[in-house]
């Protein structure tokens, strides 16, 4: 027994010595990052919007593979993967940080992790990991507000803590995922472990210290108000967005079409990218943010609104309309109203706002002039940035003489202070820009950066995000000039010859608003829309606030190519506001009753 014993311990100490000597060599200890949570964002009401989801992945750490085309040819014959993974893994390959797992395949099914768990001493170097990854629940409903996430590249790289992304691999791309990146992404953590040489860890961590997860965002939007815009926009481009005029909260923001982030999220195909990219309606672009639109009619109470103030005009003031309008002394051009025969031989502030009478706007801009017009409606925000919280919005243009002469080089004429007196000309403007416009008027009072997120998690408690002024207000200190114009915002949905008049019959609330046509080309008398090209026609028009006496909800509709505002866009307004007073009244509905069970008890 002594001397079996003693052979033993010569066959392992000498005999055996370099091996056991190099298996120890190959232990080490190594120290692995752990991805942090990224932050969870909700609607106004609590609904998930952007969630963390448990997926398994085939990863190859390139280093500790001896031949990754033999080892990806044996992952392909067990139908693990398909020749596109493998083509995608080898782009991944160029300028991956060493000794750092590539995702072969993303979301793996139960068979395939099974299949891989049976085989796996065949393949050094190659793992299953489960990782969380960010899905969006509403897809292309919310896309342009939320945004996605999306693999790291170069010059993301460049920028960030890389030390705080070592075992992350996607970051925020656009919208909101993007502007609260580093609220959402939170601080890395990391564990010290021991691994064998092929790299698996053996027994339990020597050392773990925790990530610290991302903030949780709770944005203005309400989910059900979101969903309603955009079914009401249907199948025709455009853009919806719904603001509290109250704090510049915004309850929808639409641009359709739109498109399913989470595609973005593990990788898009080339071919599905390209549709996305090559597609005439533009999906990948935000209109609600970046569309530039002429505004077109909408704008006429602002200009009558700065009539009064600037004393050009009274309500009582009158402008006839026989169809056209001519410069003084120039004959040479027609303006002409959208009605042919015109609105009479006395038109007031009133009746044009209520019919649109295009004569009576151009004789105001034309005797107004583009330097007066231009700094009033500048208070209203247009040509400036409404400060939202997603950093790609684009300011617009409010042209002045000052801008044409930078821009274009050229002196400004008499004529376009005219057409820019119907919103049109060189005045481009976002959904976003006229929605807060349409606030600041209803609510006759402060216009505030727009923003989307109220609240953000930090540890146990939720901070309030600052409501914040904009700049350059309007002064609404004469009432009297108020009122004339928010009355004939009224009389729009109400009044039988208002241009909205039928999209809010039967409406239950009050409510104002002005519809908008916009030309897209020059148009003779006897335009047809049926014969034009669909790109051609008129982008149809509407912003309005409900309630009339104290607005809660502040909206701009613009629908692309459809025609007239009072038949396109006014319907779909109507249907926002219906669901928006829908969902309240239900709320202050199920509160009273609460209210009276805790009175009274249940009998």
């Amino acid at each position: 027994m002594l001397i079996a014993l003693v052979m033993r311990s010569w066959y392992l100490q000498v005999v055996k010595h370099e091996d056991y000597q190099t298996r120890s060599n190959d232990n080490r200890i190594s120290v692995q990052p752990i991805a942090p949570k990224r932050g969870l964002i909700f609607d106004r009401n609590g609904v998930l919007l952007a969630e963390n989801r448990s997926v398994y992945s085939l990863e190859i750490i390139p280093e500790q593979v001896a031949d990754i085309d033999n080892t990806l040819v044996k992952l392909k014959q067990l139908a693990l993967i398909e020749e596109k993974h493998q083509t995608a893994f080898k782009s991944k390959l160029r300028g991956i940080r060493r000794f750092k797992s590539v995702v072969v395949k993303s979301r793996l099914n139960e068979e395939e992790v099974a299949v891989f768990s049976v085989n796996r001493h065949q393949f050094p170097g190659v793992r299953i990991e489960a990782r969380l990854v960010r899905h969006y629940p509403f897809g292309e409903e919310l896309v342009h507000a939320l945004g996605y996430v999306g693999r790291i590249n170069d010059r993301e790289l460049a920028r960030i803590d890389q030390a705080n992304y070592q075992a992350t691999r996607h970051i925020g791309k656009v919208g909101l995922e993007k502007f609260y990146e580093d609220h959402l992404h939170g601080t890395i953590g990391f564990r010290r472990v021991e691994t064998d040489v092929q790299g698996r860890v053996i027994g339990e961590p020597l050392f773990e210290k925790p990530p610290v997860p991302g903030n949780n965002l709770r944005l203005s939007i309400d989910i059900r108000l979101q969903q309603v815009a955009a079914e009401a926009m249907g199948d025709y481009r455009g853009s919806v967005v719904a603001i509290d005029p109250r704090n510049g909260e915004i309850l929808a923001l639409v641009s359709n079409p739109g498109y399913d982030p989470n595609g973005f999220v593990t990788g898009i195909s080339v071919s599905d990218y390209q549709k996305l990219t090559t597609s005439s309606d533009r999906p990948l672009f935000n209109r609600a943010l970046r569309g530039l639109y002429s505004p077109g009619s909408v704008i006429k109470p602002h200009l009558g609104w700065v009539g009064l103030e600037s004393k050009l005009i009274t309500t009582k003031s009158t402008v006839p309309d026989p169809g056209f309008w001519i410069i003084p002394n120039e004959e040479q051009r027609l303006y002409r109203d959208w009605k042919k025969d015109g609105h009479g031989e006395a038109v007031d502030l009133r009746l044009a706002i209520v019919q649109s009478c295009d004569p009576y706007f151009y004789d105001l801009a034309y005797r107004m002039g583009i330097d007066t017009l231009s700094k009033y409606m500048r208070s209203f925000g247009f040509g400036q940035y409404t400060g939202i919280d997603m950093g790609e919005e684009v300011p617009g243009i409010m042209p002045s003489r000052e801008w044409k002469r930078a821009e274009r080089k050229m002196p400004w004429f008499p004529g376009e202070t005219v057409i820019t007196g119907i919103g049109q000309g060189y005045w481009i403007s976002t959904p976003l820009q006229m929605a807060n416009s349409i606030a600041q008027l209803g609510i006759g009072g402060t216009r505030y950066n727009l923003h989307l997120v109220t609240h953000i998690q930090d540890g146990d408690s939720w901070k309030t995000t600052p409501i914040v002024p904009a700049e350059n207000q309007a002064d609404f200190s004469n009432k009297d000039n108020l009122k004339a114009v928010q009355n004939a915002m009224r009389r729009v949905n109400l009044y039988p010859l208002g241009t909205a008049k039928t999209a809010f019959s039967g409406a239950k609330y009050t409510s104002a608003g002005k519809t908008g046509t916009v030309q897209l080309t020059s148009q003779t008398e006897d335009y047809d829309e049926t014969k034009v090209e669909e790109q051609y026609r008129d982008n149809a028009m509407y912003l309005g606030y409900a309630p009339f006496e104290t607005p809660e909800i502040a909206l701009a509709v613009v629908v692309e190519n459809a025609g007239h505002g009072g038949d396109k866009a006014a319907p779909v307004a109507r249907k926002v506001l219906d669901e928006y007073f829908r969902a309240r009244d239900n709320k202050t509905a199920s509160l009273n009753r609460s209210e009276k069970v805790g009175q009274y008890g249940v009998n």
